[in-house]
C-alpha cells in the first residue's frame, strides 16, 4: 500500500512539472477526499500552502513568524472556522510541488500567488474560488544594463521559473515579437532571485507583484528597473480541489467579507462598534448580528466578525503588506470597483 501510495504522488508530481500548457487532455489528478471543513476541525488547524518567501505575500520575520498579503488570507479562514486566526499551518511549496501538495491533501487550500487558467481549473481537479489580487507579467532588469523596454530583449538571458503560466507566456510573447532569448530555468525563487542578482542572467521575468517585492528585497531597489510591459494577465487567488463546494465557498465568501467590509468602513478596529451601533442591512448580515449566512456555509453566524477583527479589510490587508513593497492600489484592477478597479462583491443577503 505505502508502495502504491508513493506511485500515485510520482504520478502527481509527473503532472505537475510538464505546466498548465501542457497537460494530457481533460485528464483527473487523483484528489484527497472532499471532506475538507470536517478534516480540518477534527485536526484543529487549517493547512495553508504559501510561497517559500516572497516579500509582502508570503515570508517569515526574524522570528520565524509568517506575515504577509497571502498569509493573512490564510489566517482569515482559519478565523471563519474557529475563531482564531493563529489555527493555522504553513507550509512552503514551490512552483512546481504546490499542485501536488493541494491535490494529495498536503494542504488544505492554496495561498501561492497562483494564476487562474482554463487548464488549472480543468485538468488539475482545482477550483479557483475567487481573485484576490489581479496581476500581469512583467521584466525586470538592472539600472546599469541601460534597458528601458521589453522590445530591447532581443538576444537576452532571461531567467525564469519552471511548471508556472510566466514559462509558457515568456515563449508566446518572444514568439509573437520576434524575440530571441536564452531561458535560464531554475525552480527555487530564492536561486532564480540569486542567479538575476549574479548577473547569470540579463532580465528576469515573473508577476509584476513578485518583481516589486524582489526589488523591494535587494540592498538598493533603485539599482532595479521593472520594464513598462506586461505582457499578460495574471488573475491570483487561492485554490481549492474540486468536489468540495462548502470549503470553496468559505474560501470564496472569506475574501468577499473582506470586500464589503472596506466598501461599508468596517475596519479591524470598528468592527465590534458597527455591530453594535450600525443601522445598515448589510452591515449587519455580515457582521452576523441578522440573519443566518454563516449557517448557511456550515459556520458560526459571526464568521465575517471573526475574519474582519483578525486580518481587516481588503484594503488594510493590502495596506498592510504590499504598499510597503511598492505597490498601489489608485487607477489599478485591484482597486474598489467604486474607485475604477476590479475588486467586486455580490451582495450579503
Amino acid at each position: 500500500m505505502l508502495a502504491f501510495g508513493r506511485m500515485i504522488r510520482h504520478a502527481l508530481g509527473a503532472v505537475a512539472l510538464l505546466g498548465a500548457a501542457t497537460l494530457p487532455g481533460q485528464a483527473q489528478a487523483q484528489q484527497a477526499p472532499a471532506n475538507t471543513l470536517d478534516a480540518i476541525r477534527a485536526r484543529g488547524a487549517l493547512i495553508c500552502g504559501v510561497n517559500t518567501g516572497l516579500a509582502g505575500f508570503a515570508q517569515p520575520d526574524s522570528q520565524g513568524v509568517w506575515r504577509g498579503f497571502d498569509i493573512d488570507y490564510c489566517r482569515s479562514i482559519a478565523a471563519a472556522i474557529f475563531g482564531d486566526a493563529s489555527k493555522v499551518r504553513y507550509v512552503p511549496t514551490t512552483a512546481q510541488s504546490r499542485f501536488t501538495a493541494l491535490q494529495s491533501g498536503e494542504v488544505d487550500v492554496l495561498y501561492r500567488n497562483t494564476t487562474w487558467t482554463l487548464s488549472r481549473d480543468t485538468s488539475l481537479g482545482l477550483d479557483f474560488p475567487a481573485v484576490n489580487f489581479y496581476d500581469g507579467q512583467g521584466f525586470m532588469v538592472k539600472r546599469t544594463a541601460g534597458v528601458t523596454s521589453a522590445s530591447q530583449l532581443n538576444g537576452a538571458t532571461i531567467c525564469v521559473q519552471p511548471g508556472t503560466t510566466t514559462e509558457q507566456n515568456l515563449t508566446d510573447w518572444a514568439r509573437a515579437n520576434r524575440i530571441q532569448f536564452t531561458p535560464v530555468v531554475i525552480e527555487r525563487l530564492e536561486e532564480v532571485v540569486a542567479a538575476y542578482v549574479a548577473g547569470r542572467c540579463d532580465a528576469y521575468t515573473t508577476d509584476a507583484s513578485g518583481l516589486a517585492a524582489t526589488r523591494s528585497a535587494q540592498p538598493t531597489p533603485a539599482d532595479h528597473v521593472i520594464l513598462p510591459e506586461v505582457i499578460s494577465k495574471e488573475p491570483l487567488g487561492p485554490a481549492v480541489r474540486q468536489g468540495d463546494a462548502r470549503f470553496a465557498d468559505i474560501v470564496r465568501w472569506s475574501h468577499y467579507a473582506m470586500l464589503v467590509a472596506e466598501e461599508l468602513n468596517i475596519t479591524a478596529a470598528n468592527a465590534d462598534q458597527v455591530l453594535a451601533s450600525d443601522q445598515r442591512p448589510e452591515a449587519l448580515r455580515l457582521l452576523g448580528k441578522t440573519g443566518d449566512l454563516g449557517k448557511m456555509l456550515g459556520l458560526d453566524n459571526a464568521w465575517a466578525l471573526h475574519v474582519i477583527k483578525a486580518v481587516g479589510n481588503y484594503g488594510e490587508v493590502f495596506a498592510r503588506h504590499l504598499a510597503p513593497i511598492g505597490l498601489q492600489r489608485a487607477r489599478s484592477p485591484n482597486a474598489m470597483y467604486t474607485q475604477g478597479g476590479l475588486q467586486y462583491a455580490p451582495p450579503f443577503r
